[in-house]
Parts: C-alpha cells; sequence; structure tokens
C-alpha cells in the first residue's frame, strides 16, 4: 500500500466506524452488527495510523481492560454513595396501593357489553359486569357514558366499539 494513501484510508476507517456508531444509536436499535462494524472500523483506523502495529495493539487492548476496570469501579462507588437511587424508580408496585397485574384470560370478554368510565381517544376505562377494565377504541373517541361493545382481544389489548342505539 501506497504511504500517500495511509492516511486517507485512515481517515475513512475513522468515518465509517464514526458513522456505523451514530447509525447503532439512533436509528437502528441494539448491539449489533452497526456497533461491532463501527467499533472495528475505528481501531482499524487507529492501526493504520500507527508506527509500531504491535505497540498500538498493546495499547488498545489495555486501553479496553482499563474501561472495563474503571466502569466496574464506577459501579461500585456509585451504589456506595446511592447514586443508583436517583437514577432508579425505588417504589415498589404493590396491590393496596393500586396496582393490578394485568388479567390473563380476557377472551371471555369478547362480545361483552359495557359502558364507558372515561372517554376514550383512544384508550380508556369501561366498565364490564362491574369490572373496571382498561380498553382501546377501535376508531377513534368515544365519549364517556357511551354504551361500547368488546370486538376483539390481543394479548392484554383490549379493543371496543361503539353501539348504536
Amino acid at each position: 500500500m501506497s504511504p500517500e494513501l495511509v492516511p486517507w484510508l485512515a481517515v475513512m476507517a475513522f468515518l465509517l466506524g464514526f458513522l456505523a456508531l451514530v447509525l447503532e444509536i439512533f436509528v437502528i436499535p441494539g448491539f449489533g452488527v452497526a456497533g461491532v462494524m463501527g467499533i472495528i472500523f475505528l481501531g482499524w483506523g487507529i492501526l493504520l495510523l500507527s508506527v509500531d502495529v504491535t505497540d498500538t495493539f498493546k495499547a488498545l487492548v489495555i486501553a479496553m481492560v482499563s474501561s472495563i476496570i474503571l466502569l466496574a469501579v464506577g459501579i461500585k462507588i456509585m451504589a456506595k454513595i446511592n447514586v443508583w437511587r436517583r437514577l432508579t424508580l425505588g417504589d415498589r408496585q404493590v396491590k393496596a396501593s393500586g396496582y393490578q397485574a394485568p388479567v390473563a384470560d380476557l377472551q371471555n370478554y369478547v362480545g361483552k357489553k359495557g359502558l364507558t368510565i372515561t372517554p376514550l381517544h383512544p384508550s380508556g376505562a369501561v366498565e364490564i359486569n362491574g369490572n373496571r377494565v382498561d380498553v382501546v377504541s377501535e376508531g377513534g373517541y368515544i365519549a364517556a357514558g357511551v354504551r361500547v361493545q368488546v370486538v376483539k382481544v390481543e394479548g392484554v389489548r383490549i379493543v371496543v366499539r361503539a353501539l348504536k342505539e
């Protein structure tokens, strides 16, 4: 490879690596192919600019190991000074406070009729057989106090339609 081409190839590797990481962060969710390729291209760009490949490779390995150690130490320190308490939700969701897990067998509601407690735009609450149920309207807005019928159940999502009376 010609010596004039190496700096431009390194710059292109850096740019491709940076672009791949930006795509991974903002466009493609998760830690996948784009993130791995970004890291590879950034490392390749560093290696292309190095005078001695073995020294540069050693420096990269030392930097990665140091970063992992610093991350672990940082997590331990943050746990001791209760930083996690500010970053996470500390409240427990208990039934006595009004929290309820979704009912597993909602298929029994298909075809049942009820009355909207809150306006549905498109979600809200309906009373069916004396039970308050969170639902979603099939179309758009449905006012409170309107009779509705359950059209379908998709997992824990109950879909209703306004009845024409």
